[in-house]
């Protein structure tokens, strides 16, 4: 389904309020590295995975209304924040298992996840890889169900970004983006609603070993035609999930249509549209944001996952098989292009 864009959801009850105290970042050594995350609430688990570049700190202003009905987990994924950055593995692979490990060692068998771009696609990966844990999906503005994304990212991940990204840092640099950004905002542009936010991620990489880490997370999943990785040819696998897409109308980072599409490719999902929104709708409209969350978290049972059901859908593939040529060519390039 997609939403009335200004139809507003009813909030659910309040159970508790949230200290500050509980929003302070917390740290955990997990495989020799430290792990920072935010922790607060009660109830049903719900993961928040932000995305790359980023941080737990970019959902700081929802967790205080989802912890109210929620035990909120949002780590800072390694290489991010305040986690550690060592030269190491950076695929969605390795962060779905970076993810599966922290919630181990906070005692949180399933949840709930809800993932936002580079973060939505480590959902997905984690969703597929331990189904078991997994309890719903939430996707937003999500990586891993398109080739396009925002020609700025495919710059990056070329030989060279090291010095660039150093070189948005200087003053004068900042002046002459700063300029750019507010002349693309009176332009009223897709990519003038997402520049304040992205000129954020550039201010999150103060120093060479963050900058590295970030090109490193780039790479994994980004070259230069585009986004190397995909969920789209298991999407099929996502049967019986309660899973919902979020994404807004006007994203310049991955575009609207990727929404269409993944939403086409899992059975029984729900699409909502945030119209007027860039690649953080969760930003543009953070009361609308939470409302969905907790109506869809309190009005879909988490998924019932069976070994023999899993078994049977790996067995049965993808509905349809190839005989659309054109989606076929679609599918078997997004095979090419899989995180396994």
């Amino acid at each position: 389904m997609v939403d009335v864009p200004h139809r507003r959801p009813a909030r659910t009850v309040r159970l508790r309020s949230v200290g500050d105290g509980e929003l302070e970042l917390q740290y955990r050594v997990v495989h020799g590295y430290r792990r920072a995350f935010r922790m607060a609430g009660e109830g049903p688990a719900l993961v928040l995975i932000h995305g790359i570049g980023d941080s737990s700190a970019t959902w700081a202003e929802l967790i205080p209304d989802l912890a109210r009905t929620h035990t909120v987990i949002a780590p800072d994924l390694l290489g991010h924040g305040a986690s550690d950055k060592p030269r190491a593995d950076y695929s969605v692979a390795a962060y779905a298992n970076g993810v599966r490990d922290l919630l181990t060692t906070l005692g949180i068998e399933s949840a709930t996840l809800v993932g936002h771009s580079l973060g939505g696609g480590v959902a997905m990966q984690f969703a597929y890889q331990f189904p078991e844990r997994t309890e719903r999906l939430i996707l937003v503005s999500a990586g891993g169900v398109g080739r396009e994304v925002n020609p700025m990212l495919r710059l990056v991940s070329l030989p060279g970004a090291h010095l660039m990204l150093s070189a948005l840092r200087l003053p004068g640099a900042r002046l002459q983006v700063g300029l750019a950004v507010r002349l693309m905002k009176a332009m009223d542009t897709d990519i003038g609603q997402d520049a304040p936010d992205l000129l954020n991620l550039v201010d999150a990489l103060p120093d060479e070993t963050s900058r590295n880490a970030f090109i490193r997370t780039l790479r994994a999943v980004v070259d230069w035609r585009g986004q190397v990785v995909t969920m789209l040819d298991r999407c099929y696998l996502t049967e019986g999930m309660p899973t919902m897409l979020l994404w807004g109308d006007r994203d310049s980072v991955v575009p609207v249509r990727h929404a269409f599409g993944a939403h086409e490719a899992m059975p029984g999902s729900r699409l909502e549209i945030f119209e007027g929104a860039g690649h953080f709708p969760f930003h543009a409209d953070p009361g609308r944001f939470v409302a969905l969350v907790e109506e869809f978290t309190r009005g879909t049972a988490p998924a019932d996952w069976s070994r023999e059901h899993w078994r049977e859908l790996l067995r049965e593939g993808r509905p349809g098989g190839l005989r659309d040529r054109a989606a076929g060519r679609e599918l078997l390039e997004a095979s090419e292009r899989s995180a396994t």
